[in-house]
């Protein structure tokens, strides 16, 4: 499959180039700022593409069958415009350059901070473990751009119903849990002690546009998460200690170091479970 992977040169990006390449796929990478050591495959082409503009977005989507699209601020920066601006109409860009082309197969970069997480005044739970069903309220301009790029999908798929898209809610996406265990336990609580393995992430990515078992179609978003948090802690006791009111779905479990996600929809509809290597690969 021929993919365009927006925002190579990110460390997500980085990762969804190699696994693409590895599984068979040829790759179109396309990021803002200049090319890196990425890949010297020879299925793999960069092109510096400010994706902001439309008729640029379309000449480098031109002949492909996928995209996985991450390229974004990828946080509120000063909480002024410029993310929130880039975001939605990158995304935008993206999607209707697909729909014109003929591009049915999308993934793009959507975000936990749908939510009221850490970039928020004041977080807040309806219950645990969190799903796809929970109130996505966000206070922020990143977080806002991300509920925006799904409302696009949305929206595009009822004009061009043979498109597929999916958003992917990713977490803190990280080589390894040292750094987000590294975080004192009560600076990290508004991210429920969260992450997720960019190897993983990526992995998650692909199997989105290339997966056709017929599960589901038009746009569906997916927590994209790992199972467990990042710190030592029992997560019983930290609920208990910093989210007293916030209730426990019943028939669910939040102890051990079970996370504060519920990811069984990408599983059920994606095949996708956290993995820790994909050495074997």
């Amino acid at each position: 499959m021929k993919l365009a992977i927006t925002g190579c040169n990110g460390s997500v990006g980085k990762q969804v180039v190699l696994l693409s390449l590895k599984r068979g796929h040829t790759v179109i990478g396309v990021d803002v700022k200049g090319p890196t050591s990425v890949s010297t495959d020879g299925n793999y082409m960069f092109h510096e593409v400010d994706l902001r503009v439309y008729e640029d977005t379309l000449r480098v989507l031109q002949g492909c069958e996928g995209i996985i699209h991450l390229a974004a601020f990828p946080n509120p920066g000063d909480y002024g415009v410029t993310a929130h601006n880039s975001n939605v109409v990158i995304s935008w860009n993206v999607l209707r350059g697909a729909a014109e082309l003929g591009i049915t197969r999308i993934a793009q970069a959507s975000s936990v901070n749908v939510l009221t997480l850490v970039y928020s005044k004041d977080p807040h739970f309806d219950y645990f473990p969190i799903d796809e069903d929970h109130p996505c309220l966000p206070d922020e301009p990143y977080g806002l751009s991300k509920v925006i790029c799904e409302l696009q999908a949305d929206t595009i798929v009822r004009r061009y119903p043979t498109m597929r898209i999916a958003s992917l809610r990713l977490h803190w996406s990280v080589p390894d849990k040292t750094k987000p265990r590294s975080l004192p336990i009560n600076k990290a609580k508004n991210d429920l002690w969260g992450y997720v393995k960019e190897q993983s992430a990526a992995d998650a990515f692909i199997l989105a546009v290339t997966q056709d078992d017929g599960k589901w179609s038009g746009h569906e978003a997916f927590f994209i998460v790992a199972p467990d948090i990042a710190v030592e802690e029992d997560s019983r006791l930290l609920r208990e200690k910093f989210w007293p009111k916030v209730a426990i779905t019943e028939g669910k479990d939040v102890s051990g170091n079970t996370g504060f996600f519920d990811c069984g929809k990408a599983q059920r509809l994606l095949g996708w479970v956290h993995r820790e290597s994909f050495l074997e690969e």
